[in-house]
C-alpha cells in the first residue's frame, strides 16, 4: 500500500521544469508556442471555439453532438484543437479529441492526420492523461500514422502507466520496424514496461545490450529502473551484480540509483544491507534524501524492527530531512500488519500534529487494517476524516473496500461495492481484478472468481504473480493444498517465478490441510538456499509448523529466524511458549517468557493462557490460579479460555470443591 518512488522518477524524466512533457516537447512547438494570439484561426473555427469556451465541461459532449456535422465535416479540426490548447483549455481540447475519435470512422477518414495526432499526444502527455491516451489509441489505428519518436514514446509511456504491457511491446517493435530510432527516454520507458510486466529479466538485459550497441549512455533513470525491476521480482543477486557492474565501468551512482537499490533490500527486509548502502552513500558524499530514509524505514519494518523503523522519523528530523506521508505510512502500515492498530492510529495523530498531511495511501492503509478487524465504526470515522481533509478516494481505496467484503457469504456485497466503484468513474485495473478474484474466492464463490479472471483477460490485462497469489489465497483459507499445487504448476509452466507471498500461501495451505510433508518440503528449499529466507516467510514457516504441532520444525525455523537477525513479534514467541508448554518443556517455556521482555515486549492474554495451560497440564493447578490472579491484579481481562483452563487443572487433581 505504500507507493514506490520509481514511478515518480520516470514521470519526472518525462517532464521539463515547467511541467510539460519531454517525450513530446517539440511536437508542434513552432506552430503553437510562437502564436501569441488566436488570429491564426479561420472565422468558423473562432465561432466554434467561442461556443465551446462558453460551455461548462459537463455539457460539452451534448454540445459536440449538436454540432456534429460542423465538427466532423466542415471545421479545421487541427486549428480548433490548437486554439483550445493555446487559450489554456487543454481539458476541453482533450474532450473534443476524444469525442471525435469515438464518433468518427477513424479507419476510413482523413480527418485525423499526423499533425493532429502529434499535437494531441503532446497535450495528453503534458497533462499526464495516461488512461485516456491508452484508451484512445486502442481505437485509433496508430500504426497507419507516421509519427515522430517523441510521440511514439509518449504513447508507450501511456500504455506502461495503464498496465497494457503487451501493447507497449508490440508498438515498440513496430516503431523500430518503421525505422524510428528509439531515444534514451524510449528505452527507459521500455525497461519500465518489462520491469512491471515481470518475468522479463532476459528482455531487460537484451534492451541494455541494444542501448550499448547504438551508443546510448545509461542515466539515473536507466539504472534505477533496472534495479527496481529486480526488486519487483526478488532478484537480489541480479540487482547487486548490475549495480557493481555499473561502478566497475566508471558509472558514479546518484541518489536515485542508490535509493532504488535500497528499495530492493527494503522489500526483502535485509536491513543490514540497506544500512551498508546508506554508509556507502555517505562515504561517496551522495546526499541521502527523504526517499533514502523511507526505504531504510521499509527495510527495518520488513525485518520486524518496527520501533527502530519508527525511531528513524526522529533521526530524519534531526538531520533536517522532513518525514513525509510515505515515511509515516510505511510505519503505520507495518503496525497494522503486526496487529497493533492502536499504535498505528496513535502515529496517525502524531503525523497530523507534526503538520504532515495524510494522503490517500495513509488512509487506505488505516482502512485496510481496521477492515481486517471489522472495526466498522472507526472505519467510518476515517472515511469522514478523509472527506473533511479533501482527500479523494482512489482506485486503491475501492480495492480495499472490495477486499473487506471477502468473507464467506458476502459475494453480494462484493457485487454492490464493485458496481458503486464503476458508478464513481473507476474502471477496474489489474489490481482490482486481482482483488475481486481473491474476494470471491474467500467468499466461496469460485464461479465468480473464475469469471473475473476471464473478464481480466478480456479487458486486456495479463495475469501476473499477484493474480496467481489471489487464487492461492482463496485456496489456502480452505486448506486445499492439492488445488494450490496445481496453481503453482500452472504458474511455473507459464514462466512465473513464485515469490515470498506465493510460498507463504502454500505454507498456509499445507498447514490448514494438515500436510506436514508439504511444509517440510518448502522448509528444505529455504534451508538449502533455493528460497530466500525473508522475515515474512520464516515467520509463516514457524506458524505453519505450530499449526501442525511440529516441535522440531518450529525450533529449526526459529533458529533460522534469529540467525538472519530478524526480530520476532509477540505472536511468534507466544507460539514457541505454547508448543514448549504442550510438550512439557517447562524450562524452555520460561525462557520464552523472559525472551518476551528481552525483546521489549509485554506478555498478553495469549501468553498468560499458555502459562496457565502449562501449569494445569503439569498438575500444578495452584500455580495456574496464581497466574490467573496475577493477570487480574495487573489490570488484565481474562477470557473464557483463562477460566476454563484453571478449572480443568483443578478437576484433573480432584480438587473441584476448592474452587
Amino acid at each position: 500500500m505504500v507507493p514506490s518512488h520509481n514511478h515518480d522518477s520516470l514521470s519526472a524524466h518525462f517532464r521539463k521544469d515547467d511541467g510539460s512533457s519531454v517525450a513530446a516537447q517539440r511536437i508542434g512547438e513552432n506552430s503553437v508556442k510562437d502564436e501569441a494570439s488566436l488570429d491564426f484561426l479561420p472565422l468558423k473555427c473562432k465561432f466554434l471555439l467561442n461556443s465551446i469556451l462558453g460551455q461548462p465541461i459537463s455539457s460539452l459532449r451534448s454540445f459536440f453532438d449538436s454540432a456534429r456535422f460542423e465538427l466532423l465535416q466542415e471545421v479545421d479540426l487541427m486549428s480548433l484543437l490548437k486554439g483550445l490548447d493555446v487559450s489554456g483549455n487543454s481539458d476541453k481540447a482533450i474532450l473534443l479529441f476524444e469525442w471525435v475519435v469515438l464518433n468518427l470512422d477513424v479507419s476510413n477518414s482523413d480527418k485525423l492526420h499526423n499533425q493532429i495526432i502529434e499535437l494531441m499526444v503532446r497535450i495528453l502527455g503534458r497533462e499526464s492523461q495516461h488512461s485516456v491516451t491508452s484508451k484512445l489509441f486502442d481505437v485509433i489505428p496508430v500504426k497507419e500514422f507516421a509519427l515522430d519518436v517523441r510521440a511514439w514514446t509518449t504513447i508507450l509511456h501511456a500504455y506502461s502507466r495503464s498496465g497494457k504491457y503487451e501493447k507497449a511491446i508490440a508498438l515498440f517493435d513496430f516503431m523500430k520496424c518503421r525505422g524510428s530510432c528509439p531515444t534514451l527516454v524510449t528505452y527507459n520507458v521500455m525497461l519500465d514496461v518489462y520491469g512491471k510486466k515481470g518475468r522479463s529479466w532476459d528482455k531487460i538485459l537484451q534492451l541494455l545490450d541494444e542501448m550499448r550497441s547504438v551508443g546510448l549512455e545509461f542515466d539515473e533513470f536507466t539504472c534505477s529502473t533496472v534495479i527496481s525491476a529486480c526488486g519487483r521480482e526478488g532478484l537480489l543477486e541480479e540487482a547487486k551484480s548490475f549495480f557493481d557492474g555499473l561502478k566497475l565501468n566508471g558509472y558514479v551512482p546518484g541518489t536515485v540509483t542508490y535509493n532504488a537499490l535500497l528499495q530492493v533490500y527494503g522489500k526483502a527486509g535485509i536491513y543490514n544491507e540497506a544500512l551498508s548502502v546508506l554508509k556507502e552513500m555517505e562515504e561517496k558524499n551522495c546526499p541521502p534524501d527523504s526517499v533514502t530514509y523511507n526505504e531504510l524505514v521499509a527495510a527495518y519494518v520488513r525485518a520486524g524492527f518496527l520501533e527502530e523503523g519508527a525511531a528513524l522519523i526522529g533521526t530524519m528530523t534531526q538531520k533536517g530531512i522532513m518525514p513525509n506521508a510515505v515515511t509515516y505510512t510505511t510505519v503505520i502500515d507495518a503496525y497494522g500488519k503486526a496487529g497493533r492498530e492502536d499504535k498505528a492510529l496513535s502515529l496517525l495523530e502524531q503525523m497530523k500534529k507534526s503538520g504532515c498531511v495524510p494522503n490517500v495511501c495513509t488512509y487506505n492503509s488505516i482502512l485496510g487494517m481496521l477492515g481486517k478487524k471489522s472495526r466498522i465504526e472507526e472505519m467510518m470515522k476515517i472515511i469522514s476524516d478523509m472527506k473533511s481533509n479533501g482527500c479523494t478516494p482512489n482506485r486503491v481505496t475501492w480495492n480495499t473496500m472490495l477486499a473487506m467484503c471477502g468473507n464467506r457469504g458476502m459475494h453480494t456485497y462484493v457485487n454492490h461495492v464493485f458496481h458503486e466503484m464503476k458508478n464513481c468513474g473507476f474502471e477496474p485495473d489489474r489490481d482490482t481484478f486481482n482483488t475481486l478474484i481473491s474476494a470471491y474466492g474467500r467468499c466461496g464463490s469460485q464461479i465468480n472468481a473464475g469469471k473475473m479472471h476471464d473478464e481480466m483477460i478480456k479487458a486486456g490485462f495479463s495475469p501476473c504473480i499477484t493474480t496467481y497469489n489471489s487464487f492461492l489465497n482463496a485456496l489456502a483459507r480452505r486448506g486445499d493444498w492439492r488445488a494450490a499445487e496445481s496453481v503453482i504448476l500452472d504458474m511455473r509452466n507459464k514462466g512465473f517465478k513464485p515469490n515470498e507471498t506465493t510460498y507463504s500461501l502454500m505454507l498456509h495451505s499445507y498447514s490448514k490441510g494438515g500436510n506436514i510433508r508439504g511444509v517440510e518440503r518448502i522448509a528444505k528449499e529455504i534451508y538449502d538456499g533455493h528460497i530466500f529466507p525473508s522475515w515474512m516467510l520464516l515467520r509463516t514457516l514457524m506458524l505453519a509448523n505450530f499449526k501442525c504441532r511440529s516441535l522440531r520444525g518450529m525450533e529449526r525455523a526459529f533458529q533460522e529466524f534469529l540467525k538472519n537477525g530478524y526480530k520476532p513479534d509477540l505472536v511468534l514467541i507466544n507460539s514457541m511458549l505454547s508448543i514448549f508448554a504442550r510438550n512439557k518443556m517447562y524450562e524452555r517455556a520460561h525462557e520464552m517468557l523472559h525472551f518476551i521482555r528481552e525483546c521489549g515486549l509485554q506478555p498478553d492474554l495469549v501468553t498468560y493462557n499458555s502459562l496457565m495451560d502449562m501449569y494445569a497440564r503439569a498438575g500444578e493447578c495452584w500455580k495456574a490460579q496464581e497466574v490467573l490472579n496475577g493477570l487480574v491484579e495487573g489490570g488484565g481481562r481474562p477470557d473464557l479460555v483463562s477460566y476454563n483452563t484453571v478449572i480443568k487443572g483443578f478437576c484433573r487433581q480432584g480438587l473441584m470443591q476448592r474452587l
